[in-house]
C-alpha cells in the first residue's frame, strides 16, 4: 500500500476514534450517574464504492 493511502487511513481512523470518544463521554455525562451500568456498543463501518461492512461490538462501563 502507498504512503498516501496509509496516511489517509490513519487520519480517518484517528478522527473516528477521537470524535467517538467525545460523543460517548458526552452521552455518559448527560445520562448522569451510570456507575452501576454497562452499555453494549456497536460500530458499523461501511465504505461507499466498496462491498464491505465491518462491525465491532463491545461494552463500555458507566461512570459516576
Amino acid at each position: 500500500m502507498s504512503e498516501d493511502f496509509n496516511m489517509s487511513m490513519r487520519k480517518f481512523l484517528k478522527q473516528v476514534g477521537v470524535t467517538s470518544q467525545q460523543a460517548i463521554e458526552e452521552a455518559l455525562r448527560n445520562a448522569g450517574d451510570t456507575s452501576d451500568r454497562q452499555f453494549e456498543a456497536k460500530v458499523v463501518l461501511t465504505i461507499d464504492g466498496l462491498d464491505m461492512e465491518h462491525v465491532v461490538t463491545g461494552s463500555i462501563e458507566g461512570q459516576s
